[in-house]
């Protein structure tokens, strides 16, 4: 494993959930085409709970682990934005601590062709 090295700490995983498996792979397919990410994983039914507009809502998502550049951050998100079916997408950032070196080759190759 690479540990605590620049090449590990300038990559990330974005968690973003959606509404539906259809948004959720729409927004993924089109992330990997355009090269800002170079894998998103679909998780299956998720139940998040939170506050909206008063209330306590409790609904079934599809949560995307996007795993990317630190670098391509503004353009995820502002893509995300325009593809999402939510007004207010969660997209939170998480830095790799460390990671295995073929696994950073494999994403450099991918988000830098």
């Amino acid at each position: 494993m690479v540990k605590n090295m620049e090449n590990a700490t300038d990559y990330c995983i974005i968690f973003v959930t959606a509404d539906s498996y259809e948004n959720a792979l729409q927004i993924s397919r089109i992330l990997v085409s355009e090269k800002l990410a170079a894998c998103c994983s679909i998780v299956n039914n998720i139940t998040s709970i939170y506050e909206w507009e008063g209330s306590i809502a409790q609904t079934q998502e599809f949560m995307l682990l996007i795993k990317s550049h630190k670098n391509k951050l503004d353009n995820l998100e502002s893509r995300i934005t325009e593809l999402h079916n939510y007004d207010t997408p969660e997209i939170i950032s998480v830095s790799l601590h460390s990671a295995s070196r073929k696994y950073l080759d494999w994403m450099n190759s991918i988000l830098n062709n």
